[in-house]
């Protein structure tokens, strides 16, 4: 199950979880503050949700660009790499790599569609060249291993495959937060097998006891995701309100 994961680039690129929300400096200078730091990280994962709907590409797709965007934030600074670019960039990037390329053309036409800001549009040129940062910034390593797969497996040898979608869901929404970074795909998998089991009144403790697992790993993850459900209210539409993302997003230096 996870065999082919920790051969892969991507477990070594797992960090620990102090090093995700740190704050560069330039982004520091400008005021940015933890908070606001992760705040501009859920808003912009809604962004690219709310793109990838629109040119109608796989969910696969939305998760390796929202990774891009998560990993390239641990290397650089919102100041220097605006998240508005960035984020239809990693999009088109994640498109290409998973083998279901959209044009940047339309990637162009759909943000002027969505976005009456300014700042949100941007011009073919302005993609293609960040994609080139962009492949810098994370070192060409492109390769990521999502939950989805060891779910389904999962869910299966388990005997609830009645929870896929409720799982399926969870799973999607860790895609809000910095999961995919710090831990393994099935582990995450695994922690929302066990939130929808609580939920949903489905005992599947000896399940989990037959897989030797650390069933406090699992755990942590699940009261993680919980905790991110009762701080943050993210509307999956619009994501975070203008009230509360406009302020941040105005202290980054817009395009010339």
């Amino acid at each position: 199950m996870a065999a082919n994961f920790w051969a892969s680039s991507h477990s070594k690129q797992l960090l620990d979880p102090e090093d995700v929300d740190v704050v560069p400096a330039a982004d520091r200078e400008r005021g940015i503050t933890t908070e606001e730091f992760r705040l501009v990280k859920i808003h912009m994962s809604s962004h690219i949700w709310r793109l990838a709907q629109q040119v109608k590409v796989r969910q696969r797709v939305i998760a390796t660009a929202i990774t891009y965007f998560r990993r390239v934030y641990t290397r650089k600074s919102m100041s220097e790499y605006d998240p508005r670019l960035v984020a239809p960039a990693c999009l088109y990037l994640a498109s290409k790599v998973e083998e279901s390329t959209v044009q940047a053309r339309l990637l162009v036409f759909y943000i002027k569609k969505m976005c009456s800001d300014d700042k949100y549009r941007f011009e073919i040129k302005d993609i293609l060249e960040m994609e080139m940062k962009l492949l810098e910034a994370l070192d060409y390593y492109l390769v990521v291993y999502h939950p989805y797969r060891p779910l389904l497996h999962l869910l299966q040898d388990a005997g609830v495959t009645d929870l896929t979608q409720f799982a399926w869901g969870l799973v999607n929404d860790t895609y809000k937060m910095d999961l995919i970074l710090v831990q393994p795909p099935y582990m995450i998998a695994l922690a929302c097998i066990y939130i929808a089991s609580v939920l949903k009144d489905k005992d599947t403790t000896s399940w989990f006891e037959e897989l030797h697992v650390d069933m406090n790993i699992v755990k942590n993850i699940s009261m993680e995701i919980l905790d991110f459900y009762e701080t943050y209210k993210v509307d999956p539409q619009r994501g975070l309100s203008d009230e509360k993302i406009s302020p941040i997003m105005n202290k980054l230096p817009a395009k010339a």
